[in-house]
This record gives structure tokens, sequence and C-alpha cells, in this order.
């Protein structure tokens, strides 16, 4: 069964990883889904030991940075009402 998730990138990342998506015949969704399955099959200690293709870095550059930030629910339905806009 398919359930919906609400997860924020950078915009520059969304559009390379369309790009890259719409290349290879596959839906974002099924891309994300597809790596998310192959991380999550195996236990890792740390995020480094998570084996990242070399195609997954293509769609990215840079160094990964994880960011977490403390939002109301108020503030994430504006900010996703606005991006429907």
């Amino acid at each position: 069964m398919d359930s919906k998730i609400t997860l924020s990138f950078d915009q520059e990342i969304i559009i390379k990883s369309k790009q890259f998506a719409k290349e290879n015949n596959i839906s974002l969704s099924r891309l994300v889904e597809m790596i998310l399955g192959k991380i999550t099959t195996k236990k890792y200690k740390t995020l480094e030991d998570m084996p990242i293709s070399e195609w997954v870095n293509e769609v990215s550059e840079g160094s990964v940075e994880y960011k977490t930030t403390k939002q109301t629910l108020k503030k994430r339905k504006a900010e996703f009402y606005k991006s429907k806009k």
C-alpha cells in the first residue's frame, strides 16, 4: 500500500532529481522509494556507512548536510500552500 510523505529538499536538487528520473523512465517517487528501500534493508551505524551508488551522487553536487528544523504545524501548512501557488 502506498502512503504519502512530504519532504523538503534544495530546489536545485529537486530539479536535477526530476530530470534524472525522467531520463531513466522512473517517477521521482519510485526513485526515492528505491533508494530508501536499499538503505533500510541493512543495518548501518552511521550515515557514512550507507552505500550510495554513483548514480545517486550524480544527482547532487557538493557535500551532504543534514539539517533538522523545528517547525510548527502552522508554519509547515503555510509553506505547503505557498508552494502550491
